[in-house]
């Protein structure tokens, strides 16, 4: 039997039991939460970095995504006010669309 010890999606156990496995499963506390979701987030990343394709790529960030708006609850916020923070800054800072890269400053 396969040993995954990861965070998973909400839906996993029904989606494995549909194929007639068993499985063992826990609730987290919220720290391990926390903690677990912050591994997942670096797990997605590392698998966007590695995507080899567009779709690959798109179907990474969907999954970071998902994990970002989770760590956002988290911290006290939706989507929708992590969206609002992200539209604040980029309204005083910018986004990444001109794909600009700083070498340097002279002081």
């Amino acid at each position: 039997m396969p040993i995954y010890n990861k965070l998973i999606r909400d839906r996993i156990p029904e989606i494995i039991a549909a194929t007639g496995k068993r499985y063992t499963t826990s609730v987290l506390s919220d720290d391990e939460y926390l903690v677990k979701l912050r591994e997942k987030c670096q797990e997605e990343l590392d698998e966007y970095s590695t995507a080899q394709s567009d779709r690959e790529s798109l179907e990474e960030l969907a999954d970071l995504l998902e994990v970002v708006y989770a760590l956002a609850r988290v911290h006290g916020a939706s989507p929708r006010d992590l969206e609002e923070i992200r539209r604040s800054k980029a309204e005083k800072r910018g986004g990444f669309e001109q794909k600009l890269f700083l070498h340097e400053v002279e002081d």
